[in-house]
């Protein structure tokens, strides 16, 4: 598990998801309907809750114990969340590859964070698992995250049709990654 926290900025600090961390969690979510509608699914009730967002961040503490993804959550030490960044389906070996996804509350927007979050992520997933490879998706009219992600060194690799079920239709998605090594892979 990372426990260290990765600082952004000098008041936000990128740290580890926790399963206590539900009711500000569920409160970030509620908060940012609007802003992350056109970019998510469709959302039960029980999802802005705290004892969804717990049920959830279980499973997700559950899957980073396994090894298979990592969760920060954006944090101003008030006690409140201000958008996540999740590496998930982290494969070792000789693929050494992850997927990326991000999001920042609309009230810190334009502050560079998302930027700043996927360039820490990366230099960590290189440093901490020796990760070649970052995937990240986004939908075709999101072209903020794709700025974002052309900032961080992603390229475009590709069109994903239908790909994703968000905001209540099949949504196409580009798809980009990052290469962040190229060393050899280690022998065992």
């Amino acid at each position: 598990m990372t426990t260290e926290g990765i600082h952004l900025t000098d008041d936000i600090v990128l740290r580890p998801t926790v399963p206590a961390d539900a009711a500000a969690v569920a409160r970030a979510y509620d908060r940012n309907r609007a802003h992350l509608g056109p970019w998510e699914p469709i959302r039960p009730d029980d999802f802005y809750t705290e004892a969804g967002q717990l049920s959830r961040l279980t499973q997700l503490d559950e899957q980073r114990r396994a090894g298979h993804i990592e969760r920060w959550v954006f944090d101003r030490g008030d006690g409140e969340v201000y958008g996540n960044i999740t590496l998930s389906n982290i494969e070792l070996g000789i693929f050494l590859n992850a997927r990326m996804g991000y999001w920042v509350d609309a009230a810190l927007n334009g502050r560079g964070l998302a930027t700043a979050a996927v360039s820490a992520v990366c230099d960590h997933a290189h440093r901490r698992w020796n990760l070649h490879r970052i995937e990240a998706g986004t939908n075709v009219e999101n072209f903020a995250s794709q700025r974002v992600l052309a900032k961080c060194g992603f390229e475009e690799i590709g069109l994903s049709r239908a790909h994703l079920f968000i905001n209540g239709k099949w949504s196409d998605s580009k798809q980009f990654h990052r290469i962040l090594h190229t060393d050899p892979v280690p022998t065992a």
